[in-house]
């Protein structure tokens, strides 16, 4: 029987069942929760990194999407108020389309 001892999607216990298995679940407290979504993010961008092809690479940037909407509102905010947050930086700091990477600051 395997242990899993992690953060799954609402639906995976229904589908366990559906499955014609047993499990056994636990609700996570606020602070477990927002710990486990954290597990979950790393998780999430390991198997981004090692995405093989872009369509397994947007599938992963999906569930990151998922565990980003979880975490905003473990925050107490929306996705569209960490959009909005998001959309100032791009505009004050710009964002990352021109692809520049910076070898070096000099002082003078």
């Amino acid at each position: 029987m395997p242990v899993y001892n992690k953060l799954v999607r609402d639906l995976i216990p229904k589908i366990i069942e559906e499955a014609g298995k047993t499990f056994t679940t636990r609700t996570l407290s606020d602070e477990e929760y927002r710990q486990e979504l954290r597990k979950k993010a790393f998780e999430e961008l390991e198997e981004y990194m090692n995405a093989p092809d872009d369509v397994t690479a947007v599938e992963e940037l999906a569930d990151l999407l998922e565990i980003i909407h979880a975490l905003a509102a473990c925050h107490g905010a929306t996705i569209e108020q960490v959009e909005a947050v998001r959309a100032s930086k791009a505009e004050k700091r710009g964002g990352f389309k021109e692809k520049i990477f910076l070898i070096e600051v000099h002082d003078e």
